[in-house]
């Protein structure tokens, strides 16, 4: 093959055989732009004015979490390889029920690479990866082989659409309609968009009273908790003191003075609020990654100094602090650059160890701070290998990836259970819902999700009230549903609570 230049991890994907980008998800796909944005919040006159169109009575509530498994979504933007050369997909039989060599080389598996071989499949993490998966070795350079051990999981054998959000992938709001809440905020994400990520959510799931928080940094996760300057000055007892004494002067002036009641209220709850935060937080700084030893700065940190410059894993840093300790209840990290069929291996070899990173970030997170934790991996569309071999030293002898091709597409759940690795159910036990025809494509008619992504993310949700023992409540929880009866065929997690 003829020598190139290597592209740098982070470097923007242009090929000629895409439309010049033109949208926000184009730039991300080619890894132009990173999954950061602004929110433009209405102003306090406007929200003054809503209020008074709205005669109903104002109740002050203070938000707490609703205890459940912490839930994240890996959203890889632009269409990343999961089957075969990172997870193992395999026939009716599972993972390992062998497809054919042509099969295996589509998914960018060289004939000496495919699973039938010795040394080419790892279980360390429960769930069946190929031995030099590249998302296999990112996550082993950031976990412990304890974590490892309490780790399990299974894929999904589904088609979803090339180099598109249109794929309602993200399964947030149905997380949320299960009962997943946090102490701060309810869902948060690196993107201002409905879903937080790329990939969009299954629209009778949305309740855009709960769209999540923008957070992609330390300073968006800190913003969460703003109590001016009181705590800087006062003890965090003294704060509150006079954030309560402020509280109890304001409501008896504005009793006096307001004519709306509305207005009244309004301002009221904002001091009720901010009187909690300084009482249950006192200062930003809990929830600010950057000051986690576990996270940076510590002997044994999971991110290094220098990994933190990199946007990927600040924005991983802010969304895992905030999900695993209970400030939120579920939430969306965002990767772009994944649209990589560039004619080497070695770019896509690259983006997959970021993921791989990001993803044993995660879960050594959830370790070290003794909490479950449900990740779920998603990607608009895949792409395929036309057989050619990458042989430098980044392509690993490996297919290269030649073009986009949803037949090939995937998802995929891993749960950290501290307590042991989770149980899977006899529809789980060979970590795979669905299959793969032997000439590695989705088999479409092997299970209700294949080719359904909104019917696919309602699966992850029932998946998520599994390992809570609630499957009775999916129902409930989705009552617009259409899984029908497939309930048991799609549940792959025994109860961890």
């Amino acid at each position: 093959m003829a020598k190139r230049n290597t592209p740098r991890p982070d470097e923007p994907l242009l090929f000629c055989d895409h439309r010049r980008p033109v949208t926000r998800r184009d730039f991300l796909a080619a890894g132009l732009v990173s999954g950061v944005g602004m929110v433009i919040a209405p102003t306090v006159l406007g929200l003054f004015g809503a209020r008074r169109a709205n005669a109903a009575q104002f109740v002050c509530s203070v938000r707490t979490g609703a205890g459940l498994i912490p839930f994240i979504v890996l959203d890889l933007a632009g269409g990343a390889n999961i089957a075969g050369s990172n997870v193992l997909v395999g026939g009716p039989g599972g993972q390992l029920d062998l497809l054919t060599a042509a099969g295996y080389s589509k998914l960018g598996l060289p004939a000496s690479m495919t699973p039938g071989n010795a040394g080419q499949v790892n279980t360390e993490f429960g769930l069946a990866f190929h031995s030099d998966s590249a998302f296999l070795r990112g996550m082993q350079s950031k976990t412990a082989t304890t974590t490892r051990a309490n780790v399990s999981g299974a894929i999904f054998a589904a088609r979803s659409d090339n180099d598109t959000g249109n794929n309602p992938h993200n399964p947030m709001y149905g997380i949320a309609k299960a009962g997943a809440a946090g102490d701060l905020v309810v869902l948060i994400g690196n993107d201002p968009t409905t879903s937080g990520g790329n990939s969009a959510a299954p629209t009778e799931m949305i309740d855009p009273t709960l769209q999540p928080t923008k957070i992609a940094s330390a300073s968006d996760a800190t913003g969460l908790i703003n109590t001016g300057q009181l705590t800087s000055l006062l003890s965090q007892s003294q704060a509150a003191q006079v954030a309560q004494a402020t509280q109890d002067l304001s409501a008896l002036k504005m009793t006096k003075l307001a004519e709306d009641p509305n207005l009244e209220g309004l301002v009221q709850c904002g001091y009720v609020q901010t009187t909690d935060l300084i009482t249950r937080f006192g200062s930003p700084d809990v929830v600010n990654p950057n000051l986690d030893p576990d996270i940076v700065g510590g002997a044994n940190s999971i991110f290094t100094a220098a990994d933190m410059n990199q946007s990927s894993f600040q924005r991983t840093a802010s969304v895992m602090k905030l999900v695993v300790q209970g400030y939120a209840g579920a939430g969306t990290v965002e990767n772009g650059g994944y649209d990589y069929h560039d004619s080497t291996r070695a770019t896509g070899e690259g983006r997959d160890f970021i993921a791989g990173q990001m993803m044993g970030a995660m879960l050594e997170y959830a370790a070290r701070k003794a909490q479950p934790l449900m990740l779920y991996v998603i990607t608009d569309g895949s792409l395929a290998s036309n057989g050619t071999i990458d042989n430098s030293p980044g392509g690993r002898g490996k297919g290269v990836w030649t073009g986009d091709n949803s037949d090939t597409a995937a998802t995929f759940m891993m749960v950290y259970n501290p307590a042991g690795r989770p149980a899977m159910t006899p529809a789980g036990a060979q970590h795979q819902i669905g299959y793969f025809r032997p000439d590695g494509s989705v088999e479409t008619a092997a299970s209700a999700v294949a080719n359904n992504v909104t019917l696919l993310a309602e699966a992850v949700v029932l998946n998520y009230l599994a390992l809570h023992n609630r499957v009775g409540d999916f129902a409930s929880v989705l009552p617009m549903n259409g899984l029908g009866g497939a309930l048991d065929a799609l549940t792959a997690f025994a109860p961890i609570r």
